[in-house]
């Protein structure tokens, strides 16, 4: 064998992610209220990023930009001409309002209170025996819930008074709206609410000591126990159910978002399916007319590289938020073609499909499709969903393999089938498995215990009703 060095040519393929790509991808995978957010930072960044309101004039009127071909532009790789000519015809369209007429039409948002804005209100405004700080401290370590983690002795300890004081401080906090914040377990949580109960009987107190029997469905345990009947005790457990046993979470917590705003919206017109890509909080972009024009006059300097430089980053920005937004219409128009049934007619109608089957339909690969519906919400005349809503995955029909049914349309029968029982004697697992199975669903009875547990609904045990 012989051994020695020597050179050679090799020629290879490899995929390398510039910054470019990776921004692109980034981009891509925002939701509009995140793409919105992340235009606003390249605007502090990129002076030459502008948005279109910036181009009007005192007046309202649009700029008149020349579009003349500076010396260089045939080095770059974008068509400058195309992006600036397009750039003034959009900022010609713009509906012309006067700033006061602009201003009129901003939106007001009134923020929630949150739990500890809402608790400490109320201390500022009652007299309360307990020093006032030492409430505030109690207020402060409340979880989202409204529960406290504390001990009486940890808060003595830490606000330097007397345990008793400590303790009244904590009773004041229990006493303020809503009831059930303060407390340090659940039991204590709904009984610190059964004034909320008109005529509350006797009974419930001692019933708030069988929580756990009670969450199992161990009625008759709780029966025996209490030296009650299974009828009392159940009428007894349907009270405690209308009490909140996280009375915090009715309240905003910092930065709280508590709306959906759409990425895109499809609406049905004259028998037609129409697609709206919801951009509208986007600021609309476009490149400044002060560097554009320094490019003209600037030899090969050090402010022509950097202007050079911003206008290819700003250029790249702007075309990446346009493939997202054709990609965004792409991908819900394959959508709207395979589940127009469920549009028209509901969960029934919703048909298998994959990320693979879109892709495959538009021309991408399966992760552009992922990233282009990941984390993003489309509004249909059927309401709301995610855009994962639609990528339901199948199983056949019975012993058909033509026909296939989705994950939704068996939660959809098996909710039917539950709502409709007797509640005295309700459905085990292997039973609903089989009234299933009469749909031509055919799935095990660990299938429809995890169906059942995904939609929040307890087991025969606990639906059982005397």
């Amino acid at each position: 064998m012989r051994l020695g060095y020597g050179l050679s040519l090799e020629q290879t393929q490899k995929l390398i992610m510039t910054p470019e790509l990776r921004q692109a991808i980034t981009i891509l995978q925002l939701s509009a209220l995140e793409l919105s957010t992340y235009v606003e930072e390249q605007l502090l960044e990129n002076p030459l990023l502008e948005t279109q309101e910036e181009n009007l004039d005192v007046k309202g009127e649009p700029e008149h930009n020349s579009t003349e071909e500076s010396p260089s532009d045939d080095k770059w790789d974008v068509d400058w001409q195309d992006y600036f000519h397009d750039q003034d015809e959009n900022r010609s369209r713009q509906e012309r309002v006067t700033p006061d007429e602009r201003q009129r039409f901003d939106p007001f948002i009134a923020a929630a209170p949150t739990l500890q804005e809402h608790l400490l209100e109320q201390l500022h405004v009652q007299k309360i025996s307990a020093p006032l700080n030492v409430a505030e401290y109690i207020v402060g370590n409340l979880n989202d819930n409204g529960g406290l983690t504390l001990t009486s002795e940890d808060i003595a300890r830490e606000t330097h008074v007397p345990l008793e004081t400590a303790e009244m401080a904590l009773a004041a906090v229990q006493t303020l709206d809503p009831l059930g914040v303060g407390a340090r377990s659940l039991e204590e949580c709904l009984r610190l609410q059964l004034p909320l109960i008109p005529n509350c009987p006797p009974e419930l107190s001692e019933l708030l000591k069988h929580l756990e029997d009670l969450a199992a469905g161990r009625l008759q345990k709780i029966a025996h126990a209490l030296k009650l009947s299974i009828t009392r005790v159940q009428e007894l457990a349907d009270m405690i159910r209308k009490l909140d046993p996280k009375p915090g979470l009715r309240f905003s917590g910092p930065g709280d978002v508590r709306y959906i705003v759409p990425d895109v919206v499809i609406e049905e017109i004259g028998g037609e399916f129409i697609i709206l890509v919801n951009d509208v909080t986007v600021p609309r972009l476009g490149i400044n007319k002060t560097y554009r024009e320094a490019l003209r006059h600037e030899e090969e300097t050090d402010t022509r590289k950097f202007v050079e430089q911003k206008l290819n980053a700003a250029a790249w920005l702007i075309r990446s938020i346009e493939q997202r937004r054709l990609t965004l219409y792409k991908v819900a128009n394959a959508i709207v073609k395979w589940q127009t049934d469920f549009l028209r007619f509901g969960i029934h109608h919703l048909k298998p499909l994959t990320l693979r089957d879109i892709a495959e339909e538009i021309g991408v690969h399966e992760s552009t499709v992922s990233r282009a519906t990941s984390h993003k919400y489309v509004q249909t005349p059927r309401g709301i969903y995610e855009f994962k809503f639609f990528f339901a995955n199948g199983m056949g029909r019975g012993h058909s393999s033509e026909s296939s049914i989705t994950t939704e349309e068996i939660k959809l029968a098996l909710r039917e089938i539950i709502s409709s029982e007797n509640p005295k004697n309700p459905y085990s697992d292997q039973k609903l498995a089989d009234l299933l199975k009469v749909k031509s669903m055919e799935i095990s009875r660990r299938t429809v215990a995890k169906y059942r547990d995904e939609l929040g609904i307890p087991t025969a045990t606990v639906r059982k009703r005397y």
